[in-house]
């Protein structure tokens, strides 16, 4: 079983993935298996293709930004304080609305999918979020299969000024 285990704001492990940067906060590793920890800070309009988990269930904390999930073909609004549960084998994705950033905890039970994000990013070469650039989307199906997810549509649109 893990023991005790503390990191301070700033500290973890750094990815650059799609247009996030995360910073796992705890690991399978650090958890005895029972879930692994990451937050994020993503860009505006940023987006990941809509896929699957078919090993773990991931749960988000919106701490900042607005956002819009999508879940199984229905969009849900996301602010400040929601959190929002998606269980495996469930096609979803979500879209961060507006022009600000936002910052999201994602826990991941079990843990280790955790490891997709670093496997399927790249080293950060600053603090802040990556560059605009196309994805890397043969490393990201590389990791996806290891960690036993499926990429199975393309990531969402953020609503126009018009609708928002």
């Amino acid at each position: 079983m893990a023991g005790m285990y503390t990191l301070a704001a700033g500290e973890g492990e750094a990815t650059w993935f799609l247009q996030n940067r995360m910073v796992l906060k705890a690991t399978a590793e650090t958890t005895g298996g029972a879930y692994g920890l990451v937050e994020s800070t993503i860009a505006p309009g940023a987006s990941p293709p809509l896929h699957i988990h078919r090993h773990e269930d991931e749960a988000f904390y919106v701490l900042e930004g607005e956002m819009t999930f999508r879940y199984d073909g229905v969009d849900h609004p996301a602010g400040p304080g929601t959190f929002v549960f998606l269980p495996r084998d469930v096609p979803h994705t979500f879209v961060v609305e507006g022009d600000t950033p936002a910052r999201v905890l994602t826990l991941i039970s079990p843990g280790g999918g955790e490891r997709f994000f670093v496997e399927g990013g790249r080293t950060p070469e600053s603090e802040g979020l990556p560059p605009a650039g196309p994805p890397d989307i043969e490393r990201m199906q590389r990791a996806a299969a290891v960690y036993g997810s499926e990429i199975v549509g393309p990531p969402m649109r953020p609503r126009s000024r018009a609708t928002v």
